[in-house]
């Protein structure tokens, strides 16, 4: 995938729905915007349109401790 080519079609559809598996997979915006040579705004915005929940900032929801 060329950076800052743009994406249409079922390209962007495929792209979409790896972003999205990525991400609900526990993946950050940021790290998938450097993995795929992309802007945090146009994952961001990627997500956004597939109706992905997206996470609070700074939380991690992993190895939190227990009470």
């Amino acid at each position: 995938m060329d950076k800052g080519k743009q994406i249409t079609g079922a390209a962007r559809d495929k792209l979409a729905a790896e972003l999205k598996a990525a991400y609900e997979g526990g993946a950050t915006i940021r790290s998938i915007a450097e993995s795929t040579g992309r802007s945090y705004g146009f994952v961001h915005h990627i997500l956004t349109e597939t109706g992905v929940t997206l996470r609070q900032r700074g939380i991690t929801t992993r190895n939190k401790p227990t009470s």
